[in-house]
């Protein structure tokens, strides 16, 4: 897998420790599994967007996130061993993200990166948990966790940041997908479908990240956990809005398009 080695040079990492994290980066057994990750990345994101037409059609108990993916996928015949693979692949991408991010130079392109391993690595946590027989619903996870945050000394305002933080998140999918701004996380250029998928994936995701840190600045500002729900909650949200179906609709069909672009990243992925 060709790295990105934009701004690559000694810079403020030292160069045998640039040169551990390219060994450990072109490893073949990191590549394969980082390229697993992002396949079964794809896999999450079509259970995601059936989960989410299901919500949009008025289905009980339909959970669209990684969690309720993930107990989709426990309950087939082979889901142990699916979920298996699912910590795995996602571990090494998480590491191979890690080795990236030291590689390159540029500050914002380490922070992307870090920021990429820390959600491989709770992804893989989260096929942990289920391996473990939890089953925590991904809104409990994000309201039990917004909690936490909120207990800490200045917690509302911590979460109050946190949602910002998720907002200008949202706004950068969008912003990236409408510009086709994940070119140039492929090595070589894909067909004009996968890039549509893309276009319309990114910006479908942004949509729902920009639910989710109104939010987290919600309850940041009303003092009040619960209303920090997560993906599946952020969603719930979006179908009771005037045409909610239809617009829950079309952000289903863009998790769809987020999956099989990632598809197409699993061979072609640079970063």
């Amino acid at each position: 897998m060709a790295a990105a080695r934009k701004g690559d040079g000694e810079g403020s990492v030292p160069g045998n420790l640039k040169a551990f994290a390219r060994d450990v980066a072109d490893h073949p057994l990191v590549e394969a599994g980082a390229r697993a990750g992002y396949a079964v990345n794809g896999v999450l994101h079509l259970l995601i967007a059936w989960l989410a037409l299901q919500v949009a059609f008025g289905r009980t108990g339909a959970n669209a996130d990684p969690t309720g993916a993930m107990t989709v996928v426990a309950a087939s015949p082979v889901g142990l061993a699916v979920l298996l693979v699912i910590v795995v692949a996602f571990a090494l991408l998480a590491l191979w993200q890690v080795a990236e991010g030291v590689r390159v130079q540029d500050t914002g392109d380490r922070v992307k990166a870090a920021a990429k391993a820390l959600l491989y690595l709770a992804l893989a946590g989260s096929a942990v948990s289920f391996l473990l027989g939890s089953r925590k619903s991904g809104e409990g996870q994000a309201t039990d966790a917004t909690s936490t945050l909120m207990e800490l000394p200045f917690g509302p305002a911590l979460v109050v940041v946190v949602g910002v933080g998720v907002l200008g998140v949202g706004g950068y999918y969008i912003y990236k997908g409408w510009r086709e701004g994940f070119r140039g996380d492929l090595e070589s250029t894909p067909s004009r479908v996968i890039i549509m998928a893309g276009k319309v994936g990114y910006i479908a995701k942004g949509i729902a990240l920009i639910t989710i840190g109104i939010g987290l600045v919600t309850a940041g500002l009303t003092l009040r956990a619960s209303e920090s729900k997560g993906l599946d909650g952020a969603l719930h949200d979006i179908v009771q809005l005037p045409s909610g179906k239809l617009l829950l609709s079309l952000i289903a069909a863009g998790f769809a398009c987020f999956g099989l672009y990632s598809f197409s990243r699993a061979r072609r992925a640079r970063t």
